[in-house]
């Protein structure tokens, strides 16, 4: 078992964290995953940790019990839609904020925390990003709460290159593509499976990169 891979997968309650999850492992991965709440129906071998990210102390408790691991791969999936509306006008500056803590802030503090776990030369660091963060990507401003808040993460996950470049590990920002979950809605054009293993797929083509990246499940580079 020397040779096995470990991924810490962080919000994997359902959705897209789950299905990577379940992925990873079915591929024989060692996956540890988080959730808030209940454990979901999941691969028998999966580790699960109990994990709000926007709460710094238990983001600590879980740093500590991991002190004497080391993961290939750490992914940070947590996130939210934000107000149905996607009206700024209509959003009050609680709901911006609890967004931004969400979807931006709490992510890049976890995975900033996390890094010094992740194997030098061929980890992985990946943030779930969307491409619709990106100006070019999204020219229309789709959804601008909260492809506002995605936009936000690609920026400032940037300053984790100064953690990761001198452990020549690889930074990522991953847009999942448009998924049949309970964000992305019935009328989407992947299914979960179809999505998460094709992130599984870009976890091993990526590995000793280096630098920081911006791609879809598919492995195609999106315009920051």
């Amino acid at each position: 078992m020397e040779n096995t891979k470990h991924a810490l997968i962080i919000g994997a309650s359902r959705g897209l964290g789950l299905g990577l999850a379940n992925t990873l492992a079915e591929r024989g991965w060692q996956v540890t995953a988080t959730t808030r709440n209940t454990l979901p129906e999941c691969h028998a071998a999966i580790n699960w940790l109990t994990l709000d990210i926007n709460d710094a102390a238990q983001r600590s408790t879980v740093k500590q019990s991991l002190n004497d691991k080391q993961f290939e791969v750490i992914f940070v999936n947590a996130g939210v839609f934000g107000p149905a509306h996607q009206d700024l006008k209509q959003t009050s500056d609680e709901e911006m904020l609890s967004l931004f803590i969400t979807n931006t802030i709490s992510p890049v503090r976890c995975a900033a925390e996390l890094q010094p776990l992740l194997a030098a030369d061929s980890g992985i660091l990946a943030l779930m990003s969307s491409q619709l963060g990106s100006l070019s990507e999204n020219p229309s401003g789709a959804y601008p709460l909260y492809s506002a808040s995605k936009a936000a993460l690609n920026m400032l996950s940037h300053q984790l290159r100064e953690s990761t470049d001198p452990q020549r590990q690889t930074l990522l920002c991953v847009h999942p593509g448009w998924v049949q979950t309970d964000m992305g809605g019935s009328d989407a054009t992947l299914t979960v499976s179809q999505s998460v293993n094709g992130l599984a797929d870009q976890l091993d083509k990526w590995r000793g990169k280096g630098g920081h990246h911006y791609i879809d499940y598919a492995g195609n580079q999106l315009a920051w």
